[in-house]
């Protein structure tokens, strides 16, 4: 595809646990030759403590972790325009992240209330990719300058056009595959409080859906596409 086909963007690749949305994001990345990140390395330090320990994320933990997401989208796309030396450069990312419910979807695009922000830059982990990409660095005693606080727990500012590519598939396929899966925390017990949880995007704007079924490589034709038809 042409690289001006879809202008600067946040592409969620979207869907329950075994979907192989990480999967979907990489390969994605790689066809339009932008940077991928998973959801799940984007969360703030007190979300990785409560995981650790084998405690669910409530909503209100989810929120700031959905608004950082976009944050540091945000960056990604800032700091590739100011280094692009090519107006045909794709400036995006792709980022792997469930999605279940519409007003998750809905901070990820930018939608947000005074309750939905960043977490605090004393809650980012040192290595976080917003790190990066400000070129703040957050040392061991998370101590920042007051500028450099603004700056890590600012929203997103621009206008980042937001996609999602749903993967959709029907449950016995699901935990076939998680089934399958060596080494992965995911129990398929759990498969089902997702799918309950899951608010089908489909119809939503700037949803792209492909199937489950369908081989990685038909999925990623199918999903950009669906991209260009949006652009």
């Amino acid at each position: 595809m042409s690289k001006d086909s879809i202008p600067p963007a946040l592409i969620i690749a979207m869907g329950v646990s075994g979907s192989g949305k990480s999967t979907l994001g990489q390969n994605l990345a790689s066809a339009l030759g932008v940077p991928f990140y998973d959801g799940d390395s984007l969360h703030p330090k007190s979300n990785v403590d409560k995981m650790s320990k084998g405690i669910p994320l409530s909503d209100a933990d989810r929120e700031p972790w959905l608004a950082l997401i976009r944050s540091t989208a945000d960056r990604i796309c800032e700091k590739k325009e100011t280094e692009s030396s090519s107006a045909d450069d794709v400036k995006g990312v792709v980022i792997a992240c469930s999605a279940l419910k519409r007003y998750y979807r809905d901070i990820l695009r930018g939608r947000t209330t005074e309750s939905h922000q960043p977490p605090p830059a004393t809650d980012l982990p040192k290595d976080h990719p917003i790190t990066e990409h400000t070129g703040i660095e957050i040392q061991s005693d998370q101590d920042l300058a007051k500028e450099e606080e603004k700056e890590l727990e600012r929203a997103a500012s621009r206008e980042l056009r937001t996609f999602f590519v749903f993967i959709n598939g029907p449950r016995d396929i699901l935990v076939d595959r998680m089934t399958k899966r060596q080494n992965h925390f995911f129990k398929v017990g759990m498969l089902d409080s997702q799918l309950a949880t899951l608010e089908d995007p489909t119809g939503e704007e700037g949803v792209v859906v492909v199937q489950l079924a369908e081989s990685p490589d038909k999925q990623i034709r199918d999903a950009v596409d669906g991209l260009k038809k949006l652009g």
